[in-house]
């Protein structure tokens, strides 16, 4: 069976847009794939974290997996940092790394910004750790946003990089899984920015751990304007904050933007957004309730995570084994 890997920080709340864009998709994945889903915790230490808060966001999308409808027993679920195998693989295909490759990564050149030489080591080798997550489990599919594309494209220049130096079919080239409707989420105090833990507007953004009552606010308060819904797709297009409105509810129903866009077509915001806080609070709800149950029982949290990086550590110490090996590094 094809693998999947992929995970998410433990960086604050998780938001509709991290549900629409990854957890709901990986739900499906766990039935056809043999499905790897990481807390990638080492990977959020790139920026300044609150020890304690570190933790309690590591259950907290812990929890979400499990709320949202991933299988512990079916799928492997654990935090990066309990399988050190990721940060020693990280070291043999650091060494293969090219600095013209990880220097044409525009995600770093974001988040440093004009204070590009004062940015740490560990964001600017993100990318390379990120490869060595999916190798290690010789990973055949990632599920990826459009912004992390460019970096599973480094992990299969790695990948390739490694096969050609020893001559060996060792990694497999992981293929991107990139999904229909509301991959990517926008903010819903401005479309033009993705939805994101870090706005500093609650408003901004739905969490999964928001309540009914609170949704129904955020949606009835979500920027708009005056004009009815767009009659097309074509003139939905040029509005932003409709357009992800209406991808947002297409996305939820389980309907094209097309078939969502004709039940509203014409019509005033006040009666979508109404239909669509009835949609987001049946399927959001029920997440929110169940994570929160999760949460208050930190001993299955951890149960489940100390389960999960055994099974994971089973699949990856093999595979690193046998790339140190090839690598040359002696194991007496």
């Amino acid at each position: 069976m094809n693998r999947i890997f992929s995970g998410i920080q433990p960086t604050g709340n998780l938001h509709l847009g991290n549900y629409l864009g990854a957890i709901r998709n990986w739900v499906a994945l766990q039935n056809d794939y043999d499905c790897i889903f990481c807390i990638v915790d080492l990977h959020a230490l790139t920026q300044p974290q609150d020890p304690a808060e570190l933790r309690a966001s590591t259950r907290e999308v812990t929890a979400a997996y499990i709320a949202a409808g991933i299988d512990p027993e079916r799928c492997i679920i654990f935090n990066q940092s309990m399988v050190s195998a990721h940060v020693e693989l990280a070291w043999l295909l650091a060494c293969l790394t090219p600095l013209g490759w990880l220097n044409r990564m525009t995600q770093f050149k974001e988040r440093a910004g004009r204070n590009r030489e004062m940015a740490g080591l560990g964001l600017y080798a993100y990318p390379v750790l990120m490869a060595a997550d999916i190798l290690v489990y010789k990973a055949t599919h990632v599920p990826v946003g459009e912004d992390q594309k460019q970096h599973l494209e480094l992990a299969r220049d790695l990948a390739g990089a490694f096969n050609r130096r020893y001559e060996r079919d060792f990694f497999p080239l992981p293929e991107p899984q990139i999904f229909g409707a509301a991959t990517r989420v926008m903010s819903l105090r401005d479309a033009t920015k993705k939805m994101s833990k870090s706005d500093s507007s609650d408003y901004s953004r739905i969490n999964m751990t928001d309540d009914a009552d609170t949704i129904a606010l955020k949606i009835r308060r979500a920027k708009t304007d005056p004009e009815p819904l767009s009659e097309t797709l074509a003139e939905l297009e040029r509005r932003p904050e409709a357009d992800n409105l209406i991808g947002i509810y297409a996305a939820l129903s389980g309907l094209t933007r097309e078939q969502a866009l004709a039940r509203f077509a014409g019509r005033n915001f006040s009666y979508f957004k109404e239909a669509l806080s009835e949609i987001a609070v049946e399927v959001l709800g029920h997440i929110g309730r169940e994570m929160s149950r999760l949460m208050a029982d930190p001993g299955y949290i951890d149960g489940v995570l100390r389960h999960g990086a055994e099974r994971a550590s089973a699949v990856a110490y093999p595979v690193l084994r046998e790339a140190q090996a090839i690598s040359g590094l002696l194991r007496p």
